[in-house]
This record gives C-alpha cells, structure tokens and sequence, in this order.
C-alpha cells in the first residue's frame, strides 16, 4: 500500500512532502491499527482537520470492507482449489516486492547516507528487530530517544 499511497498523495497531488510521509508512516506505524487507515487519517486531517480526518478514513475504509465481504464468501467456497492456491503463491512475490519498494522509499527519506548517525540508528534498530525478540515499539521508543540525543544534545 505504501508505494501506491505515497505516489497518489506525495508525487500526483502534491498534499503532502516526502519528509510529511515518512513522518507521519512513522506515527502511523506507532499507533494501534492497520498503517493504511492511521495514514489516511493522518493526511486527511493535515489536509482538511477533522472533516478531512473522517473523509479520508471513511474513503479507505469503506472500498476494503466490501471487497473482503465479497471476497471471504469466494474464498470460503474455493480455497483449497489448485487454482486458487497457484495464484496465492503467485501473488507472495509480488507482496514482498511491493514492501521492498516502501522500504526504498521510506530508507531515502528517512536515512541520510551522508550522516553516520542516521545509518547507525537504522542499522542497529535492523539487526535488533532481525535478531532479538525485543518489542518493536521499543525499538522505536529507543530510536527516537537516540535521535534526540544524537541530534539535539550530543552534536
């Protein structure tokens, strides 16, 4: 989804800076709940306050909860079929693509490959989330922390 959103809403029509995406895919990812209803939210209430809060929200909201009502009767019914699972195993790929390009996308914003600090921070948050089974959010809570000190008090 975030591939798609942010080429809607950054690059098409201009709502919002690369910078506003990133950070508010951050707050989103923060907060409790799907990220692609946190950032439709988040955009619509930087765009239009409130009413644009619950226009954006309903717009992301609504189109998927028919499409997976119709979709959980049709699976239902022909799940274990061969032909469904070819296609399943054909659309994995894909997924992983797509979350490979929102990571380029949020890494060219987010990481400054001139600055050691930021490398750092997002190299070490990688290899804990990769290797440990610390909490995300305090990966994040600890991340945040190291920036305020990298950038605000250390240098």
């Amino acid at each position: 989804m975030l591939p798609l959103v942010e080429k809607d809403i950054v690059r098409e029509a201009g709502w919002i800076t690369y910078t506003q995406f990133v950070d508010i895919v951050a707050i989103a990812e923060m907060t409790p709940g799907p990220v692609a209803i946190n950032l439709a939210t988040f955009v619509g209430y930087t765009i239009g306050g409130i009413p644009g809060a619950i226009a954006s929200t309903t717009g992301v909201v609504l189109p998927s909860l028919i499409i997976i009502i119709l979709l959980a009767k049709f699976l239902r019914k022909f799940y274990e079929t061969e032909t469904l699972q070819a296609v399943f195993r054909g659309l994995r790929p894909a997924v992983i693509a797509l979350i490979g390009v929102a990571f380029v996308l949020v890494a060219r914003v987010s990481i400054s490959f001139e600055d050691l600090r930021s490398i750092g921070i997002a190299l070490v948050a990688f290899l804990i989330l990769t290797f440990t089974r610390v909490n995300p959010l305090a990966v994040i809570i600890a991340s945040g922390a190291a920036g305020f000190l990298l950038y605000h008090v250390l240098f």
